[in-house]
């Protein structure tokens, strides 16, 4: 294979090793990009007549689902070989083991279930009942889930393209080998990837996509309705592009003797989407100055 060009990756996987405390790239980009992605939706919400603090809230228990299905995900993928031998390293979260649709699922689920729970009238019954000595119940001035989804969906693009620089540095996701003047290798010895040969740089790819995918949806951002129909969108858009890109991953696991995980969620992601966009989605003009303010708590 001529090497002729290819583009070598000399850095340490990990940035900051010192005593207790390690730091990788890839934890420091998804730090980065979960800000990002908060920074954006509280920025963009507010411009729609949403309350920050609101936002904020929601964005707490979307990292926390967020964080759960990522590592759920990637333990039922991963269950055979390592977990079913070894379940205390279902706790190990800082040696990785992280699934993109598990982040973007269980992030989903954590702030709809919040936006649900916490002005539903059982739960300010509650309140009311047994912890009254921390303030009088209300009801929170919070979006609706699918209003909140709908802006928060170029933002997660973004940082999903950010979280990528951190994979690209790791080295960690194996691609097909490739002769391309641009195919990555890793040369630091602590990398994943070292010693694997030339390579598709197949989370770059999957980066410019996110990238690219922000700039095909933004015209429509808030032309489709009902609310969430956005959201849909965003997810049916990059799961039709992460099928594809996928075929150029190398990964332990196959499903039906060709599929990898993400494309088994990628198929069932796009067989849901798709009808409901069909059959759900409406495109509307634009009130003068793109989207008209409405109330914070305004359902959809």
């Amino acid at each position: 294979m001529v090497n002729l060009g290819i583009i070598g990756i000399p850095l340490d996987p990990i940035l900051l090793d010192v005593g207790p405390f390690l730091i990788s790239w890839h934890g420091l980009f998804t730090f980065i990009a979960v800000a990002t992605a908060v920074v954006l939706t509280v920025y963009w919400g507010r411009k729609e007549g949403m309350s920050a603090d609101a936002v904020y809230s929601v964005a707490l228990w979307c990292i926390i689902g967020g964080i759960i299905g990522a590592r759920v995900v990637h333990v039922i993928d991963f269950w055979g070989e390592i977990y079913r031998h070894d379940p205390v390293r279902l706790l190990y979260v800082w040696e990785g083991g992280i699934a993109i649709y598990g982040a973007i699922l269980g992030g989903f689920v954590g702030g709809a279930l919040y936006i649900n729970v916490r002005n539903s009238e059982w739960f300010i019954s509650a309140w009311g009942r047994y912890f009254r000595f921390m303030g009088e119940p209300d009801r929170a001035p919070l979006p609706g889930v699918g209003h909140l989804a709908d802006v928060a969906a170029p933002a997660l693009l973004v940082a999903m393209a950010i979280g990528r620089i951190g994979d690209i540095i790791n080295g960690e996701h194996f691609a097909r080998a490739s002769d391309l003047p641009w195919a990555f290798t890793y040369t630091h010895p602590d990398s994943p990837g070292y010693l694997q040969p030339a390579s598709h740089p197949a989370v770059a790819y999957e980066m410019l996509f996110d990238l690219i995918l922000v700039a095909i949806i933004w015209p429509f951002r808030h032309r489709l309705r009902p609310h969430g129909m956005f959201f849909v969108m965003y997810g049916a858009l990059y799961s039709v592009g992460r099928f594809f890109l996928s075929f150029l991953r190398v990964e332990v696991n196959e499903y039906f003797g060709v599929l990898n995980q993400a494309q088994v969620l990628a198929l069932l992601v796009i067989v849901i989407a798709i009808p409901l966009l069909v059959y759900k989605a409406q495109i509307v003009r634009p009130g003068p100055g793109g989207e008209r303010r409405s109330s914070a708590a305004e359902p959809g």
